[in-house]
């Protein structure tokens, strides 16, 4: 006799992300097209591809999409995506590869940016992307209604990153921060860190910060730049 066979799902259920994406419209008049998709680390790149790479290093484990169907032109739609990373400062990370600084700012969850196509945010471990197709130019307050919806669905967040805290100085150029999951600026021994725009005497300046483990790695990381610098035959002066 055969033993029956039993084949696992390809991710547990998940009840917050199923349910995360309003059911049936997420602002008045934008209706649900079809049921909330979930895809893994393993399947993200049959939703976005080309950009999956880029949140695989921020601890991507989930996302959720759906789209919403404007229900007076069903050429236009809304696309609402959730992405599950691995802590607050990833989430924050993959979001401020996208935030410009000359953004319109939306206060929902953390901090949010919107313009006539697209609205994003992070709360907590989440970011929320989302984006209209079919037009260039929407509602501002339809995406951004749909965007307080979703937050709504999430665990209540609206903390910053404390490793953001080291930038709070009036040189920093504000919303300029952005976190690197790795290799910051192409040097392998800056393993991850955090960068900002910074005027400094009238002139541009980028500040880096390095978070590392111990001190003995932060002094390692350190010495490494040096030598690093000194070998390229630049100066290096320490204030």
């Amino acid at each position: 006799m055969s033993a029956p066979c039993v084949f696992a799902p390809v991710f547990a259920v998940d009840s917050l992300m199923e349910n995360v994406l309003p059911a049936r419209e997420c602002t008045a008049g934008w209706i649900m097209k079809d049921k909330t998709a979930l895809f893994t680390k393993e399947t993200l790149a049959d939703h976005i591809n080309g950009e999956a790479e880029l949140y695989f290093p921020y601890g991507f484990d989930l996302a959720a999409t759906a789209t919403y169907m404007n229900s007076k032109n069903p050429e236009v739609w809304i696309v609402a995506d959730v992405y599950r990373m691995a802590s607050l400062l990833d989430a924050f990370g993959i979001y401020s590869n996208y935030r410009k600084a000359d953004a319109a700012w939306a206060m929902v969850g953390a901090e949010g940016f919107h313009s006539a196509s697209q609205f994003m945010f992070y709360q907590g471990r989440y970011f929320v992307r989302i984006q209209v197709t079919g037009t260039t130019e929407l509602r501002e307050d339809a995406l951004l209604t749909c965007g307080r919806a979703i937050s709504r669905n999430l665990p209540f967040n609206a903390a910053y990153p404390r490793e953001l805290e080291a930038f709070r100085i009036p040189a920093v150029v504000p919303k300029s921060e952005r976190y690197i999951a790795q290799s910051v600026l192409g040097y392998d021994f800056f393993r991850r860190g955090i960068t900002a725009a910074a005027t400094v005497q009238g002139e541009r300046v980028q500040v880096l910060v390095i978070p590392e483990d111990s001190q003995d790695g932060a002094r390692k990381a350190f010495d490494r730049y040096c030598a690093y610098l000194k070998a390229e035959g630049k100066d290096l002066r320490l204030t």
